[in-house]
């Protein structure tokens, strides 16, 4: 639960959960067509509800990044806990990906036209990106990952094997042919 969610009475936390679960269920479905009326409608409440808890459309993306940030970083932290510095880099690199194909409105929010409104989920943000930055250290340092490799590459690699999320599941060869080109000499 993000730190906004805590601090809300029982009935304004389950209208932000129908808000949440709405939007990411059109955004999924439809992407940026969908308009805050429409999520406010599929969650069965008022438009001046939905905009009590979120002010416009990019807080509600960061809203709907900030929960998956929280699994995200759970998943770094048992990641960071592998003994191998590359078994930690690709537990958290498939980790993060499989779990990103299962929500299409995380990857909306992070890849569609709209940029999300990054201040309301610094900490989730900041919590992940520390994480990630000391797995990516360890496998550069242990020469398994190329000594130019830095955590801001993860974000790259990320975004662009989830641009390849198709049916067909594309994005792990994607990944795999990246994998292959930042190996460090260890690899």
């Amino acid at each position: 639960m993000t730190a906004p969610e805590r601090s809300l009475r029982a009935d304004a936390r389950r209208n932000r959960e129908a808000v949440l679960a709405a939007a990411a269920e059109l955004f999924a479905q439809r992407g940026d067509a969908v308009q805050m009326d429409e999520i406010a409608e599929r969650a069965g409440l008022g438009v001046g509800t939905l905009y009590r808890h979120f002010a416009d459309k990019q807080a509600l993306l960061a809203a709907i990044i900030g929960r998956r940030f929280e699994a995200m970083t759970a998943l770094a932290r048992a990641a960071a806990e592998a003994e191998d510095p590359w078994e930690a880099f690709e537990t958290l690199l498939y980790g993060y990906l499989e779990s990103a194909q299962a929500d299409a409105a995380f990857r909306f929010a992070l890849l569609g036209p709209e940029e999300p409104s990054w201040n309301d989920i610094v900490a989730e943000k900041t919590d992940f990106s520390a994480i990630t930055e000391r797995i990516v250290r360890r496998a550069v340092d242990a020469g398994r990952l190329r000594d130019d490799f830095r955590a801001d590459d993860f974000v790259l690699i990320t975004r662009g094997a989830m641009a390849n999320m198709t049916g067909a599941g594309g994005w792990r060869r994607h990944v795999m042919l990246l994998l292959e080109g930042i190996g460090g000499p260890e690899r």
